[in-house]
Order: structure tokens, then sequence, then C-alpha cells
């Protein structure tokens, strides 16, 4: 019998990146201008304060990129036009303002918000556990956590993207839509910018009419009854709020239609359920939620975990890429003249980790030689995210935050703002390492300059760090309100509660909500599996644990809201592809930009007593 064929050997870095700098780069383009830098730093301003908004609204941190490169176009375009401008506002250009604006925006992912709500909600529960940390303690807290997650990404950038060739979708899709803007002959771009400025002044007037206003109510009256209540009651009804419609038309439908089903089963089904048996004493979001937090919480921790561990093959290959780290020769094409030098992670993380693990004592109440195992455990859970990103497009905080609790849980158990925060660590690592990758891919596509998007992700993660906590509040200065009807904040929710369990026990849940939590958990990690073994054609018609999971701790009306806007968009695809890829990303971000833009600013009068609320 023939020995088998080996295949051919992979083409050697510096062959792949030869190529790329005779037939892509562009050396002459300009990239991170002035310009260029504060554009990114006021639109990821702006992105970062509607990221906040619709975190704490529906638990998702939106995408910043695709929205941030349209509005760059649209407001060079319109400077021009009114003669501010001379210089062409070029692609590359667009990418590094968009690379700047993507650090800023996502400050509210990765567990930054998520952690930080967590935190508040427990101290407002019980303040004797610690104070609480100032505004400019944690503003340095998020940037140095960040900006490490920069510094990590960098020794992994040219295996996972020049030789490996990683899919990053987002980045590919962000270059396809800043050469679609910038193209003389595909004129769609003015078209995109016109429709997101469009959304937004509706999604802007729907906010100022209802909340402000007093005009149109937040809800629809729904006059059906169920068990005895209105639907309303069980938060079953059409919210007016049109940036949970834009959300929903940015994920995918199978999100969507299981969203859909987990607010079906959990207010039409679970909720009335628990009323009649006394577990939930009265019909309201606050207290159903309350309860079915657990099995929610059980979906997303087994499901992310699961889904996690199944992708063996990325781990291995993520692990294999770090024993790699600091073995590459000389450069023999060129290519490190613009590639960020590989020696800058360690000095970042020399810099940095005696900052953090002071802050994580200091602030926390986290044991030194605690936050010293967790600050290198964080950064090889963000080699890992960036892989999975690239390879998938999801980062996987809703896996590693729980992995690192449970592991801070068996190092310093009963510590619970401590546990909350060093999961924080993890996220935010892995998120920011993951985030800049993904931009990197697009600027590898365009031809841009590496080392000046390294440069542009952390004057990104600087500005917004500035903000996101100034910003919090500012829109909500009183904590408590976390967990209600008006300010959702399921993912607060999870973490807070996975805390509690991992560093005190399930001594405070009802066996009832024991029992609903390990179904939910079993339930999440056989979802994930059937998820991974189905073919494609099949898992369109699973429903998503994420989906799913999520459904049981946001109100009824946040899932119906979203699930038309995924359907929305999924008819637009089916039945008018053009009119689809022009405008469904536009439109969706506009009226999301739109309607939390004004929201906030409603929010800061109402607060500051302006506007009556």
């Amino acid at each position: 019998m023939a020995a088998p064929t080996a295949p051919p050997p992979a083409a050697a870095p510096t062959d792949v990146e030869a190529a790329w700098l005779r037939d892509t780069y562009k050396p002459d383009a300009p990239n991170l201008t002035v310009r260029a830098a504060i554009g990114g730093m006021l639109i990821g301003a702006v992105m970062c304060l509607s990221n906040l908004y619709v975190f704490f609204k529906t638990g998702w941190s939106m995408g910043v990129t695709l929205t941030a490169c349209i509005l760059a176009f649209a407001s060079f375009q319109g400077l021009k036009a009114i003669g501010l401008v001379k210089k062409p506002f070029g692609p590359l250009e667009n990418n590094a303002l968009t690379t700047v604006a993507s650090g800023a925006g996502y400050m509210t992912g990765g567990g930054n918000m998520a952690a930080y709500g967590a935190l508040l909600m427990v101290l407002s529960a019980q303040p004797a556990l610690m104070q609480r940390p100032s505004t400019l303690a944690l503003i340095a807290w998020f940037g140095a956590i960040a900006a490490l997650g920069v510094f990590a990404a960098i020794p992994i950038k040219r295996q996972l993207i020049n030789q490996d060739g990683l899919a990053f979708p987002t980045g590919t899709a962000t270059a396809e839509t800043i050469d679609s803007l910038h193209s003389a002959a595909a004129g769609g771009g003015t078209q995109k910018a016109l429709a997101l400025a469009v959304a937004a002044g509706v999604g802007a007037l729907v906010a100022v009419a209802r909340d402000a206003l007093k005009l149109i109510p937040a809800t629809l009256p729904m006059p059906i009854k169920l068990a005895g209540y209105e639907l309303g009651k069980w938060t079953i009804a059409l919210k007016t709020e049109v940036l949970l419609i834009g959300a929903g038309a940015l994920m995918s439908f199978r999100t969507g239609w299981s969203m859909l089903l987990g607010a079906i089963v959990t207010y039409g089904v679970i909720a009335p359920l628990l009323i009649e048996h006394h577990e939930v004493a009265t019909v309201s979001y606050k207290a159903i939620v309350n309860w079915t937090l657990w099995p929610g919480a059980g979906i997303l921790v087994g499901s992310g975990i699961t889904s996690f561990l199944l992708d063996w093959k990325s781990l291995k290959r993520a692990f294999a890429g770090m024993a790699r780290l600091g073995r590459r020769g000389a450069d023999a094409s060129g290519i490190g003249a613009i590639e960020a030098p590989e020696w800058w992670f360690p000095a970042g993380y020399l810099a940095l980790g005696p900052i953090i693990v002071a802050l994580m004592a200091i602030l926390f109440d986290i044991p030194v030689w605690a936050a010293v195992i967790a600050l290198p455990l964080s950064v090889v859970m963000g080699f890992i995210a960036a892989r999975v990103t690239g390879e998938t497009d999801t980062t996987p905080t809703k896996a590693l935050g729980p992995v690192t609790q449970m592991t801070f849980g068996a190092l310093a158990p009963g510590n619970l703002p401590g546990n909350i925060m060093s999961a924080n660590v993890t996220g935010g690592v892995g998120l920011h390492a993951a985030d800049l990758l993904t931009t990197l891919k697009t600027g590898w596509l365009l031809g841009a300059k590496p080392r000046h998007q390294v440069y542009a992700q952390l004057l990104g993660v600087l500005a917004g760090a500035a903000i996101i906590v100034p910003a919090f509040n500012a829109i909500i200065p009183d904590p408590s309100v976390l967990g209600s009807d008006a300010w959702p904040a399921p993912s607060c929710l999870v973490w807070s509660g996975v805390s509690a369990i991992v560093s005190n026990g399930l001594g405070g849940l009802s066996s009832a909500a024991q029992t609903a939590m390990v179904v939910g958990l079993a339930l999440g990690i056989v979802m994930a599996i059937v998820d991974k073994l189905a073919p494609p054609t099949v898992r369109t018609f699973l429903p998503s644990p994420a989906g799913v999971g999520i459904a049981m701790v946001i109100p009824a009306s946040n899932s119906i809201a979203m699930f038309l806007g995924a359907a929305i968009a999924a008819l637009m695809r089916r039945y008018t592809r053009a009119a689809s890829d022009r405008y469904v990303v536009p439109v969706a971000s506009g009226l999301i930009a739109g309607e939390s833009l004004a929201g906030i600013a409603i929010a800061m009068l109402i607060a500051g007593g302006v506007i009556a609320k």
C-alpha cells in the first residue's frame, strides 16, 4: 500500500508577507493622521455612549467598526461639502479612524460594564463589603486592562492574520464596507451615510417624544390577560424603543427567534407557574427575573464553556501559537518596519502588570498573590479569545469570565467584589486583544500600516476609559435601578449571580431555584453539543443557547422587539438582497445611535432635575 502523500508545506510567513507588501500594501497612503485620531476619538465617544445605553437595556454590546466607518465617511463628506475639509479622506485614513473608534466604543464590552454594574448591584445590597471605587481609580482600571489586551494581540498578529489567514468576519466586512464607501464606481457610500443620518433622526425623535415630551407611551397597551393579569404585567408588550428593533436587525434571525422562544417560555409558561406555586410573590419583572436568572445563567454559562471546550482545535492552535512566541528569526521581508515589534508585549506587560495588580489589591481587596496568578491567566485567555474570535467572530467572554470566577472562587472564597473584578480582567484583556486583531484584519485587506493601528487602538482605549465611568455615573446615578424593567442590565445580573454562587455557595437559593439552575446548566451543555454536531442546514432551525439564555433575564418586550428587527432584516435579505446589503446596517445603526444618544441626554436631564421623570 502506498504511503499517504504529505500535504504541501505552508507558505513561510516571509513569503506571504512579501506578497502582501508587493500587491496590497500602500506605503504612501495616509493612515493615522491627526484628523483621523481626533475624529476617531469623537466618533468613538459617541459609539461608547450609545453602546453604554444599549448594553444596560439589552445585555448586548453592538458592533462598532461598521457604524464608525460609515459615520466617518459621512462626516468628512459633509465637512468637504461646506468647505472645511480640502484634502480627500481616504480609505486607510478611515480605517485608522475606525480603529480608534472601535477601541473607545468597545469599552462597554468584554465584561467591563457587566462587571462594574454587577459590582454596584452587590455593593447596593451589601454596602459593608467595600467602598465604591472613585471615578479616577476606575478610569485607570479599565484603561490598564484594555491597554494590556492591545499589547497581548501584538505577538500573535502575524501568526493569526498574516500566516494563518483567519477570517475575522467583522474585520473582513468592515474592509469591504470601507472599500465600497470610498470607491467612486460603487456610488453607494453617500446613500449609506444618508440612510444612517435619517434613521438616527427618527430614533432621536422617538426618544424625545416618548421620554421627554410624554407624547407616546413606553409600551403599547395590550388588554389580553394571562393567569388573571394583563400581559403587560408579565412584561409581554410592544415597546416603542426603536433601538431594540435596530439591535435585532444586526443579529442573526436564529438568535432573534430564539429570544422570542425564550421569552414565551419564561414569561408565558414559567412565570405563571412560579406565581401559582408561590415561588414568586408578585407579578413584576424584578420579582420574576430574580428567579429566572438562575436557569438563564445556567444556560449561558453551560453553553459558553461547552462550546469553548468543544472547539478544541482552536484551543490547540492557540497554545501552539503561544509556544512559538519569540521564535521568529530575522525578518527578511521588510515587514518588520511597519509591524508592531513583538517586544512591545513583554514591555507592556511589565509596565501595566504591577499597576493592575496594585489596583486589584487596593480597590477590590484581592490578595496580591491571587492577583499575580490572575494576571498571566488573563493573558493566556486573551490569546485563546483572539484565536476563537478570528475563526468564529465571537469573543467567548461568556466562557472565559465564569472560568476566571471559578478559579478565583477557589483561591479566595467569599470575596464577592474580588471575584467579579478578577473576571473583568480576563474579559477586558480578551475583548481588546480580539478587537485590535479584528481591525488589523481590516487593515491587512486594505493595505494599512499595522503599527499605526496599534497606536490608534491605544488612543481609542484611553478615550473610552475616560468617558465610560463618568457617563455611567451621569446616566445611572442610582445603581439600585439596575435589574429593573427600565434598566434590565441582564449581563450584570448574570455576573453577580455567578459570583455569588462560586463565592458563597447555593445556600441562599430555594431548592426549586437550585434545581432550575442545574437544569439550565445541563440544557446549555446539551444545546451546545447538539449545535456543534448538527449540520449547518439543521443548525438554522435549532434554538440559540445565547438567545434563549439572555431572554430569561430581560423583559419579554425587549425580546419581542429584537425578534421583529431580526425578522425584518431576514425578509429583506431574502427578497431584496441589494437593498439589504445597502441599508440594513446603516439604518439599524442609525436607529440605535439616534435613540440611545437622545436617551442619554434625556436621562442626564432627568437626573439633574431639568425634566420631570
